[in-house]
């Protein structure tokens, strides 16, 4: 970091930084506006940006959004997120607690099966009229499900797309992750559902006549639309499948979900405007500025910098080392989004490992892992759920500020980080 390009692209990152978190420009704005300065600066250029699979913008991110929120925007048309809102609360008995702990729980474990982005994406709309029916404050509720989702995420290599950048470089399986992480994030799912209870218990308020009125209803009334309900689902299953499948099928994520999209709106009658419509464009701009800032960090070594120095204070330690790669990717993935922070550490990591003369499922690993999707919830915009959330709830004139957002994912992060280092020490050091 010795040139001064590198010195301008972290002023550039810097500086978009704090226009985010200010809020005085909208995010979108701010993250495309430093995108191009990282161009204007040379840091980074339109083949590194557009082209380069290192450093450049995360088209299998982009596209898995479109083709889901497409999916999401054609199963609105049927009344399905209305049945579910209706079904959720009658189990719950339209206790807002019991309210928030079941879609904590189903976030939790669907964003284990699935993705938490696609996770995020189908359960937002529930929670939007859940909490109109109830009046609820819709915030609590959606961060809580974000928290939720990126810590069920950890639990399996496709619940979080950083898992799958290390099951490839580590030569790890579905398996491995479901021994080393799935415990611990049902542990902290736990752990998440007491500290709601704490930090959101003033948005708690039971109306009586509110609920009464949703206990009444029949949810079998909400489905409008039948036959569209069917082709969705149909469609939907299919497209999971082809997740679940990924090892196996060898497609992208990107490539499942684009397929998903054109084969519904190709069956169904609904008119591709009013699909496209509802996505949300500035969410997907969003993350293209942020991917080509990060970008040009990376192209100028200052990542590389970053991550080399972390190496080198590592060592041949691996109780103290693991503990450092925990709390310092817990830290990076708040700063930056965790997927080009893991991209980038991956390789170190196994020079790291390979140093110590570790296997593919060393302590290390699941060290980044758990840092790194863990430190997602950090920050709005540690990780892709997060801002696709924000996006959700700004398009539905609920919007959620960074800070309402960051204020709670620190002591969320702070807690679990923390527990999960007594889960490594005590899982791989204290038997030893």
């Amino acid at each position: 970091m010795n040139d001064w390009q590198s010195w301008a692209a972290v002023v550039v990152f810097a500086g978009t930084y704090a226009l985010i978190i200010s809020e005085k420009l909208h995010r979108t704005a701010a993250a495309l506006g430093g995108a191009g300065l990282m161009l204007v600066i040379g840091a980074t250029d339109d083949k590194a940006a557009f082209h380069s699979e290192r450093s450049g913008v995360d088209w299998n991110v982009i596209f898995l959004l479109l083709g889901m929120m497409v999916i999401v925007g054609v199963l609105k048309k049927t009344g399905m997120f209305e049945y579910l809102a209706i079904w959720s609360v009658k189990r719950a008995r339209a206790r807002p607690f019991r309210v928030m702990t079941w879609l904590v729980v189903i976030t939790a474990v669907a964003s284990a099966l699935l993705d938490n982005v696609t996770t995020v994406l189908l359960i937002a709309p529930v929670t939007l009229l859940v909490c109109e029916r109830l009046g609820l404050p819709v915030a609590p509720y959606l961060i809580a499900e974000v928290l939720a989702s990126n810590i069920g995420g950890m639990a399996t290599l496709v619940g979080d797309p950083p898992n799958i950048i290390i099951a490839s470089r580590a030569g790890l399986t579905f398996n491995d992750f479901l021994v080393h992480l799935a415990p611990l994030s049902a542990l902290l799912i736990l752990v998440l559902i007491a500290l709601c209870r704490w930090l959101f218990r003033k948005s708690f308020v039971y109306d009586e006549e509110r609920a009464a009125e949703v206990m009444s209803l029949e949810e079998r009334e909400a489905i409008h639309d039948p036959r569209l309900l069917v082709q969705g689902l149909v469609v939907l299953v299919l497209v999971v499948a082809g997740f679940v499948l990924h090892p196996v099928l060898h497609y992208e994520p990107s490539v499942v979900a684009l397929l998903g999209a054109g084969l519904l709106i190709a069956v169904s009658s609904v008119r591709t405007g009013d699909v496209l419509a509802d996505v949300e464009w500035p969410t997907l701009a969003f993350f293209a500025g942020l991917f080509v800032m990060i970008g040009g960090l990376i192209e100028t070594g200052v990542i590389g910098e970053v991550a080399r120095k972390l190496a080198d204070a590592i060592g041949d330690n691996e109780i103290g080392g693991s503990m450092l790669l925990l709390g310092s990717s817990a830290v990076l993935s708040g700063i930056v989004d965790n997927i080009p922070y893991v991209a980038t550490m991956a390789p170190v990591t196994s020079d790291v490992v390979e140093a110590m003369g570790g296997s593919g499922d060393h302590v290390m690993w699941w060290a980044l892992a758990i840092g790194a999707d863990l430190g997602g919830n950090a920050t709005a915009i540690g990780a892709s759920a997060n801002v696709v959330v924000l996006g959700i709830a700004e398009r539905n004139r609920t919007p959620i500020s960074f800070w309402q957002f960051t204020k709670y994912g620190l002591v969320v992060t702070a807690v679990t980080v923390a527990i999960s280092a007594v889960y490594i020490w005590l899982r791989y050091f204290a038997a030893a």
